[in-house]
């Protein structure tokens, strides 16, 4: 079995292209692997990627390759010289197994040096199956514009490829291109969509999430391996940073103004993730913050928040609405588990009237009447990795 593999972003990368294409090569493999795919080759070929395999394990394969970024669609092929003749032959056998009456014929020329143009081979082609298959369906006709079936051609340098169906992928680029980052996730709906836009465009994310250790916490913490199991569909495995959080909201509740609690919460998170970030030699954070969803999440409290750490924040909803942010969810599989009851720590002894227009030298003032350093420290001492 065949499979042609086409990426549309990867070939814009000029010099650098290789590098993407070996890592897309690479996640392909681990992909097949972890599946129990088992696989002959997987290797670049002029301009796409050809994975050859064993038939069995093949109807899984459509399901996986859905999930590899960098992928903009692949298509199950047949092979056949690069011979008119026998192009003509094997586009007539694909063709006399499908259920259709009208078609047409879309060359793709790779190998410019092949005698004919692409039209040429379009008319050539379509003009033998006409004839062929006439004897069999009276009514059969070429339809350039909505036929029932198209039959795709790609000449390449050394063979043509021929195939009836385009496979659409995730896109973006291949996870890892991009290095790496800590993501905040919360159990709720928004942070496991951050996640999946950042590993899109090649991030591959290490979670963190802060808990608090009340009556009912450890089934919120196996809400939260959940989700992550449900992204690794897309990074195949993930490292999670377990916090306790309790401690540290207990100081800020007893020592802090009440409207910048949330605030305070907030910052002291993103301390604590950048050390997880520096410890794991990430580029960046990322959280599933959108502007305005919450009290927490103005532009003057995301200012005040961003500056508690050197490490820049990446925020891929913050233009997104709820809608939005929900039908990426349902497409991702996470959706359902997010909406399942857990318990946030962030919406633990939230004021009446949180403070919507943070002030960041009233924020710090608040900030030294905590033990700041002494309570990462412990937060941090105190936290259980997994991986999943």
């Amino acid at each position: 079995m065949l499979i042609i593999v086409h990426y549309a972003e990867i070939a814009l990368k000029g010099g650098n292209r290789k590098f993407f294409e070996d890592k897309l090569i690479e996640n392909i493999k681990k992909s097949l692997t972890q599946k129990g795919i088992v696989f002959n080759s997987v290797k670049r070929i002029y301009g796409r990627i050809l994975i050859e395999l064993n038939e069995e394990g093949g109807s899984l394969l459509p399901n996986v390759l859905k999930n590899v970024f960098g992928i903009a669609h692949f298509s199950l092929v047949e092979k056949c010289a690069k011979d008119i003749e026998k192009i003509k032959e094997k586009a007539f056998e694909i063709l006399s197994q499908k259920d259709f009456i009208s078609f047409k014929i879309e060359t793709k020329r790779g190998d410019k040096k092949f005698a004919l143009s692409s039209q040429q081979i379009n008319e050539q082609v379509g003009e033998y199956i006409l004839e062929e298959g006439a004897k069999l369906l009276p009514n059969l006709k070429v339809d350039l514009h909505n036929p029932d079936i198209v039959l795709y051609l790609e000449i390449t340098e050394k063979d043509v490829f021929l195939y009836t169906e385009k496979i659409v992928g995730p896109g973006g680029l291949p996870l890892g291109v991009s290095g790496k980052a800590v993501c905040l996730i919360s159990g709720g709906i928004d942070s496991p969509v951050a996640a999946w836009y950042m590993m899109k465009r090649g991030v591959e994310n290490v979670f963190v999430h802060f808990y608090s250790t009340q009556q009912g916490y450890e089934q919120s913490l196996e809400k939260v391996r959940d989700l992550v199991r449900s992204l690794n569909v897309f990074q195949l495995n993930s490292k999670i940073y377990f916090v306790p959080f309790s401690d540290i909201q207990k100081e800020i509740l007893l020592n802090t103004q009440a409207d910048l609690r949330v605030v305070l919460y907030r910052r002291v998170m993103m301390r604590v993730a950048e050390e997880i970030g520096l410890k794991e030699n990430t580029k960046a954070l990322i959280t599933g913050e959108n502007v305005g969803q919450v009290a927490s999440q103005t532009l003057d409290n995301m200012l005040v928040i961003s500056q508690a750490t050197s490490l820049p924040i990446l925020r891929p909803l913050a233009g997104f609405d709820k809608i939005e942010i929900i039908a990426v969810a349902k497409k991702i599989g996470t959706y359902n588990i997010s909406i399942l009851p857990h318990l946030d720590c962030c919406s633990m002894f939230v004021p009446e009237h949180p403070a919507t227009k943070a002030n960041l030298k009233e924020t710090q003032k608040q900030e030294k009447k905590l033990k700041i350093k002494k309570l990462i420290t412990s937060a941090l001492k105190n936290t259980k990795i997994e991986n999943i």
